[in-house]
């Protein structure tokens, strides 16, 4: 997902679509068509490794350790970006504390009865409230999934009437965390440019006013997972994704050598992804990964999803440091927030948003 645009994405009649919770509840063994995918995608078709996990990266290491272990741990994370393109972090510097108190009031907002969850409603084609988000044909297949999808900063794309007053405490609460995120945001991207060979301020100065959106994902039991998903594939349109994912069950999945790839949850972990924006400025060195997320038969799921993304009147394209004879630039130069416009208004189809951004060759006959 790319962080809110600013423009609003063409509204289709694409009718009503049933709140997953009360489904779940009046029908509980029910699948409805719309959810029902192709044999070409559902989850149980694709082989799944138990056997690779994804790196982790001990942030206090790189911030806080001897000279001989933050170097170590920068050849981790360059590692991690090169080869994996996702990693977990811990000792990340945000509490415990605050991570369970976000979990809380998101779960606490799900919690709510139907025609309150409804008062912040996400229009058809748009981005921001409450849900389905990247909905935009009359067939579409739909994900498992219930979200509440809001811009954090800066100030113009936040939209307060699609904030819950219920609980009381979600603004003060989501707030606080946004700002703990961007912090961990920018302590990462400092280190990635350090590890590139590039000064460690170089995507900071280039960023400005960064553009921060969130989204809460909620995913109810599934009588049957295996012909769902509950986030379809994609890569993201963000320069970095933060993921704080509960322990119930085992829901996101990566796609690394041709193979679904389960993320096992860490307490108090954080899942970073790359996103498009850095495949492009690396100019392919590092590259967003195709993720998806499933559901499970018994227990739900809630995750809490962070977008960081350059300011919208940035042109962006790759590094000049990184483009020389032996590797020519796979991308055009292009306006971040026409892209972000392009991403928000096309249904999630894994990394076909960033053909966008490629160089086409013309093939003469």
């Amino acid at each position: 997902m790319a962080p809110a645009a600013t423009a609003t994405p063409p509204a289709l009649n694409i009718g009503q679509i049933d709140d997953i919770q009360e489904l779940r509840k009046a029908k509980p063994m029910i699948v409805p068509d719309r959810y029902v995918r192709g044999m070409d995608e559902r989850p149980t078709l694709a082989p799944i490794s138990s056997s690779m996990n994804v790196p982790i990266i001990d942030v206090s290491k790189l911030v806080h350790g001897t000279q001989e272990q933050s170097q170590q741990e920068l050849e981790n994370l360059e590692a991690a970006c090169a080869n994996w393109g996702f990693f977990q972090v811990v000792n990340h510097g945000i509490d415990a504390a605050l991570l369970e108190s976000i979990q809380k009031v998101a779960m606490e907002f799900f919690n709510l009865p139907l025609e309150e969850k409804e008062k912040y409603p996400m229009p058809p084609g748009g981005i921001q409230g409450y849900g389905h988000a990247f909905v935009f044909e009359e067939e579409q297949k739909l994900d498992w999934c219930n979200m509440l999808a809001l811009g954090v900063e800066p100030p113009f794309i936040r939209m307060p009437k699609l904030w819950p007053t219920n609980p009381a405490n979600f603004t003060e609460t989501l707030d606080l965390y946004s700002k703990h995120i961007r912090v961990l945001c920018q302590t990462l991207l400092s280190f990635i440019s350090k590890g590139l060979g590039l000064k460690p301020d170089m995507f900071h100065e280039m960023f400005g006013t960064c553009v921060q959106a969130v989204r809460m994902n909620y995913y109810p039991p599934c009588a049957r997972p295996d012909l769902v998903l509950g986030l379809s594939p994609h890569s993201d349109g963000s320069s970095l994704t933060v993921l704080q994912q509960d322990t119930n069950s085992v829901g996101l999945q990566i796609f690394k050598d041709n193979t679904w790839v389960p993320v096992q949850p860490i307490p108090n972990a954080l899942v970073i992804n790359l996103g498009d924006t850095m495949e492009v400025l690396t100019n392919g060195k590092y590259k967003s990964i195709e993720h998806r997320a499933v559901t499970n038969k018994d227990v739900d799921r809630l995750s809490i999803v962070t977008f960081y993304a350059p300011r919208y009147d940035l042109e962006l394209g790759p590094l000049p440091e990184l483009v020389d004879e032996t590797h020519p630039p796979m991308y055009r130069r292009y306006n971040h927030g026409e892209y972000s416009r392009h991403y928000v208004t096309n249904k999630l189809k894994g990394k076909k948003s960033l053909d966008y951004c490629k160089i086409q060759t013309v093939v003469s006959s």
